[in-house]
């Protein structure tokens, strides 16, 4: 199963690695980890996407990232009421004959276009991984030069912060 954490840390070097480190190191497979500031100057939120067997597995590793000294706060935002998004820069290959086509399913999707030339066209979209996916499967057709996704984010909703749940 999937489960999503935010992990508020201390805004430090290698803190991030330790992280990683210490969740593979015990044989889990980080979907995605996404860091970024937060409101606090001196606190970084990392979402992190991992598959685990089940519920005590997650529950170990949290355990062991509470010990670590820059770790402020862990919560896990799988069961609790939240949105996620991603983004994806996607180039692709775009003809004279087929633009109009790739324009219009970029409108269907709600998705912009950032960069054209002659041979290529760069699209940015945001969403849940789901609409990703199906806009990356709709493109296949025209043809993928190269995708660049950031992995998922989560807040929860309602007016409680992560750093007070």
């Amino acid at each position: 199963m999937k489960y999503t954490l935010a992990v508020l840390v201390d805004n430090r070097p290698g803190v991030l690695t330790h992280i990683s480190g210490l969740i593979s190191r015990r044989a889990f497979n980080i979907e995605s980890i996404a860091a970024g500031y937060t409101e606090e100057a001196d606190t970084t939120r990392i979402t992190i996407s991992v598959e685990a067997d089940n519920e005590v597995e997650l529950e170990q590793v949290v355990n062991q990232l509470s010990k670590l000294v820059d770790v402020i706060k862990i919560v896990n935002l799988t069961y609790v009421e939240s949105i996620e998004r991603e983004l994806a820069l996607i180039k692709v290959r775009a003809s004279k004959t087929n633009r109009s086509d790739l324009v219009n399913v970029v409108e269907i999707f709600r998705a912009k276009i950032i960069d054209v030339n002659r041979e290529t066209v760069a699209i940015e979209l945001t969403g849940e991984e789901s609409k990703i996916d199906a806009f990356c499967e709709v493109l296949l057709d025209f043809g993928i030069i190269e995708i660049v996704r950031t992995g998922k984010i989560a807040l929860a909703r309602g007016p409680v912060p992560a750093k007070e749940m």
